[in-house]
């Protein structure tokens, strides 16, 4: 069975000091290569008195394989190593983002607008007219990215600090990818009615919350109580985000085999949080044959989930030839298989037995449920959730420009229609001529990616009527307008 290949999530760099002689920085490379590492630069840091010193920044499968990398290279005769670094860990030192200041205050009449006295005639303003708090402050292109830290990535219930620089990089994906300011805010607490008055509580200062890895069942409690209570978007990721990036791949993928959604069969192991939404979204793009797969086996209408109020409503919903057998015994004859479930679940044996031309989804991460060098010719597309391999599944494709649309409309919620919407608008990034079997995903830095969900997302949000206002022509429109008006009327 395949493992991971050397990836810059595990580099490490070496400080090596050698004599500077020749022959000696190929008996280091090949001693890396040989202990599996995979070299990706190498920099001179100095030379002096018949010595030199170089980083070599090297990929590695693990930490423990990086330790592997780091005592082959010292076991070189006449190496010696100054120092072993983490660049994952360095690029995260002091935190990835920051609040930066979008108007100048250097002299005293900035300070007089900015602040006091200036400020008090503003927030009057807002409150005698409560929707200009959209136009005079950063609540209209800022997001809360809200988590307890009980649900985060593979690894678990680590708690809220541990989970911050998740959050954090959730935040600078949205600056970078989408224009949205965001900020992390994580919770110690994880009881489910405190989440939810906290969230409460802090929402006027945002036009949109953005739920991250929160555990189900009280994720999907939380989301729908507040989005029923709030009069802004929310939006839990973990569960929407990885539906949203899932059907538009299989939209490409569809259009590569050429089979129609109502003749799908659709295998889904793992019906949490993120399996129950892309179960929701594929039905309501007109798939007809969905079953899921928990521990006990597929989800069917004779067994008992006592209060288990998803899984019920995933068994009363899906599954309409009431199959009760095992995941591999469900996978015979299917078109689709959707693992959101651990690594190793499948055996190549097993994927055998899924329909000609089937679609492979492996989303679990770090490790996928079955690599894409272990599938069986009978898969003609392979998508995983790693970013080194084709077709990765990252929710980063949907969220930015999805809130992106949301915010530029100031919508009361994301509906169903949007989220189809924008997973169309990704999936139309690549043109039909250009889909393969390795390209049915666009790049997260393909630029058009949020521009086409901002705008798909926004002109749905309008025509299903959640939209406070139509698409803006200019970033500074709205705060021109106001301006004027509050003028005019002095």
């Amino acid at each position: 069975m395949a493992g991971p290949a050397p990836g810059v999530a595990y580099s490490i760099t070496l400080r090596a000091e050698y004599p500077n002689s020749p022959g000696m920085l190929g008996r280091i490379t090949s001693a890396i290569g040989e202990a599996g590492g995979d070299a990706s630069a190498i920099d001179v840091v100095s030379t002096s008195s018949g010595l030199m010193v170089r980083d070599l920044t090297i990929n590695a499968r693990s930490i423990e394989h990086g330790e592997e990398i780091a005592e082959a290279g010292a076991a070189v005769d006449d190496v010696r190593i100054r120092s072993v670094s983490d660049p994952t860990f360095l690029f995260h030192l002091g935190g990835k983002v920051e609040m930066r200041s979008r108007v100048a205050v250097s002299t005293r009449d900035d300070m007089s607008k900015a602040y006091t006295p200036g400020v008090g005639r503003v927030c009057m303003a807002i409150h005698d007219d409560p929707s200009a708090v959209w136009s005079l402050t950063a609540k209209g292109h800022t997001v809360a990215v809200v988590s307890d830290g009980s649900a985060v990535l593979g690894l678990g219930n680590i708690g809220a600090a541990a989970s911050l620089p998740v959050m954090e990089g959730k935040a600078l994906l949205f600056k970078e990818f989408g224009g949205v300011d965001a900020w992390p805010v994580v919770v110690d607490t994880q009881d489910t009615e405190e989440i939810i008055q906290i969230v409460k509580a802090i929402a006027p200062g945002f036009g949109g919350i953005n739920l991250e890895d929160i555990s189900a069942p009280r994720c999907f409690e939380i989301e729908e109580r507040l989005k029923a209570d709030l009069d802004i978007p929310v939006f839990h990721d973990d569960q929407h985000g990885t539906a949203v990036v899932v059907l538009a791949g299989l939209i490409n993928a569809l259009r590569l085999v050429k089979k129609h959604p109502r003749d799908l069969k659709v295998v889904v192991a793992g019906v949490g949080a993120s399996g129950t939404a892309c179960t929701k979204i594929m039905m309501s793009y007109g798939v007809r044959n969905i079953v899921g797969f928990d521990r006990q086996g597929a989800l069917s209408a004779d067994r008992d989930f006592s209060d288990n109020k998803m899984k019920q409503w995933y068994a009363d919903n899906t599954n309409p030839d009431g199959f009760n057998g095992t995941l591999e015994e469900g996978l015979k004859g299917a078109d689709v298989f959707l693992g959101l479930a651990g690594p190793g679940l499948l055996t190549p044996e097993q994927v055998s037995t899924m329909s000609d031309q089937a679609i492979v989804f492996a989303l679990s991460n770090p490790d996928p449920e079955i690599w894409p060098e272990d599938v069986p010719e009978n898969v003609r597309v392979m998508a995983t959730g790693r970013t080194d391999y084709p077709n990765q599944v990252n929710n980063s494709l949907c969220f930015p420009g999805l809130f992106a649309g949301v915010l530029d409309v100031r919508a009361r919620e994301i509906n169903d229609e949007m989220k189809i919407a924008a997973a169309q608008a990704i999936a139309d990034v690549i043109p039909p001529n250009a889909i393969s079997e390795d390209f049915i995903i666009p790049s997260v830095f393909d630029e058009r990616v949020a521009q086409n969900v901002a705008e798909a997302v926004a002109l749905k949000a309008q025509e299903t009527e959640v939209a406070r206002r139509r698409r803006r022509r200019s970033e500074d429109e709205d705060d021109e307008v106001y301006a004027t008006r509050r003028l005019t009327l002095t």
